[in-house]
């Protein structure tokens, strides 16, 4: 794992838990240079001081914090771990909640935490109380020069904080034009809702992340292979003319768009099923389509039969239709 990041303690009420803070995530991006186009060299960057724009190594700069124009107050390391010691080095838990009582919004980084010396048993203590009650320990920690709420949580044998979002950095929905759920705009039906609903079911399965991966950054590096094996190393690829969007309608046929992911054969489906035996009553040629559909019907699946033989009906009823036009 590493050196940690963090050394300090657990602690509520009496109890105190001595932990090293270790980072949960990795980040796999990426790293991309920038080159200058002309020669494809580096560009690198310079720390320069910009009284006399000469450079400044590491060990000549300090922190500080701008209180009035032009004006700084230098903060070192130790200025800032004096101004609250028990801060900077305590995971101050101030309360125990359910743990889906928090949305999803509010998590922000994960840390592994584990104990320190001497630490085990109060560690496994507060691990095995957590998961007997079904709560998560909201805490503060001063991680670098920041205070972050943060979220206690079990994940195995490993107690792993998680920092918080604070409510006022969570930004109001007012703005978005979101549709309520009585918007005559976003209506949806009970058929449409069931489709979705056995969509949903059909893709359900366990979760298991280590059959997911960034796809994306493979098609990159098999691309650079692919360059690379080219001796296209240099080519810059200019992006193609455009084409001009296919005009798309505005209405948008959901339950045709449902039965499609469904495997279905999208019919009459933006009709309502009580009038559909109306329509057929009174337009005797939508017979014909009926009987199209129902033989396809007949090669699927069983459950598709009782469908075609429900479908059947209202076509036999459709024989009077031409009598009632020669008597108009």
């Amino acid at each position: 794992m590493g050196r940690s990041l963090w050394k300090g303690a657990i602690s509520f009420g009496l109890v105190h838990i001595p932990v090293e803070m270790h980072p949960a995530v990795r980040d796999n991006a990426l790293d991309l240079t920038m080159l200058d186009r002309r020669d494809f060299s580096p560009v690198g960057f310079k720390r320069y001081n910009k009284g006399n724009n000469k450079e400044v190594v590491w060990d000549d700069i300090v922190k500080g914090y701008e209180y009035a124009d032009d004006e700084y107050v230098v903060l070192s390391d130790e200025d800032l771990r004096r101004a609250n010691p028990e801060a900077t080095g305590t995971i101050d838990i101030l309360a125990f909640v359910d743990a889906d009582t928090v949305p999803l919004l509010y998590y922000e980084q994960p840390y592994y935490l584990a104990p320190g010396k001497g630490g085990d048993k109060v560690y496994a203590l507060l691990r095995e109380t957590l998961k007997k009650v079904g709560k998560i320990g909201i805490a503060t920690v001063v991680i670098r020069v920041k205070q972050h709420l943060a979220a206690l949580v079990c994940e195995g044998d490993t107690i792993v904080l998680n920092t918080l979002r604070y409510s006022d950095e969570i930004r109001p929905t007012d703005e978005l034009k979101i549709p309520g759920a009585r918007s005559k705009s976003a209506a949806i039906s009970d058929k449409e809702l069931k489709m979705a609903m056995a969509l949903v079911e059909g893709m359900s399965e366990d979760w298991e992340p280590e059959q997911y991966h960034d796809t994306y950054r493979e098609d990159i590096l098999a691309l650079v292979q692919k360059k690379v094996k080219a001796k296209q190393t240099k080519t810059i690829t200019m992006p193609e003319k455009e084409k001009a969007p296919a005009s798309k309608s505005n209405v948008i046929d959901l339950v045709a768009l449902l039965q499609q992911s469904l495997g279905k054969k999208p019919g009459k489906a933006s009709a309502p099923p009580e009038e559909s035996d109306a329509e057929d009553e009174e337009e005797a040629p939508a017979a014909k389509p009926r009987k199209a559909a129902s033989k396809t019907a007949s090669r699927t699946k069983a459950p598709a039969k009782a469908a075609t033989k429900a479908a059947a009906k209202p076509a036999a009823k459709a024989k009077p239709a031409p009598a009632r036009r020669k008597a108009a």
